[in-house]
């Protein structure tokens, strides 16, 4: 998601969409307990694994909204920060990626699951580090937009400990976040497709320049202006 710039300070923190990154870290930390007292022996918690699991779903329903609302904010204001661009997608990271290793705890998902969620994500990264590198940008597929509004939607519903209003939120939820593993593999490739393409592209037109460069100096070389001997 694109963030947060500010004209006056590009390391302010004191804005309304940096405050929504911000406030969705400390988020994380409520839905990691939670889950960690449903797992853990504490007797004394078991009454309360239900509504542990609500909270956790529910937090990071509230995680997910701040997510959609600290970008549009930004977008509209124009009030991009290099904190913003730093730490909204790290803060996105550790939402999603936590979440799927507690659900996988839970036993609600495989662990090879949760394996090819992340890897992809860290795969991703890697791609987009090395597009910054070379001095271009690869495009955002819409496949990848799903897989992550299909994720925002699954978890929590993975959280949940029964069927509310009659809905099957767990079975829902497993059946989203098996579309988005495969949605997550197919932007993978989309994403590795359109890079090389460009890498190759910028490879060609440096190439080109250099031949270029050597041509004007062969040239200069060869015909050599007046007054100039060779």
């Amino acid at each position: 998601m694109s963030l947060m710039t500010s004209h006056n300070n590009e390391w302010d923190i004191d804005n309304l969409p940096n405050r929504l990154t911000i406030f969705r870290v400390l988020l994380i930390p409520i839905i990691v307990t939670s889950i960690l007292l449903i797992l853990s022996d504490f007797k004394t918690f078991e009454p309360y694994h239900y509504h542990l699991g609500y909270l956790a779903a529910w937090t990071f329903v509230a995680a997910s909204i701040t997510d959609f609302f600290d970008g549009y904010i930004a977008r509209k204001r124009g009030i991009v920060t290099v904190f913003g661009s730093f730490l909204d997608p790290i803060a996105d990271k550790f939402l999603v990626v936590s979440s799927l290793i507690l659900l996988q705890a839970l036993g609600r998902i495989p662990a090879l699951l949760v394996i090819i969620l992340v890897l992809r994500e860290i795969y991703i990264t890697a791609l987009r580090l090395l597009a910054m590198e070379k001095g271009f940008k690869v495009p955002v597929d819409n496949s990848g937009k799903w897989k992550t509004a299909l994720q925002m939607v699954s978890i929590p519903m993975l959280f949940a400990f029964d069927h509310p209003f009659g809905i099957p939120f767990p079975a829902l939820g497993t059946a989203f976040i098996y579309i988005a593993a495969l949605l997550s593999l197919y932007s993978a490739c989309f994403y590795s497709f359109n890079t090389m393409k460009k890498l190759k592209s910028a490879r060609n037109e440096a190439k080109a320049q250099r031949i270029k460069e050597k041509s004007k100096g062969e040239q200069a070389e060869a015909f050599p202006a007046p007054g100039e001997t060779k």
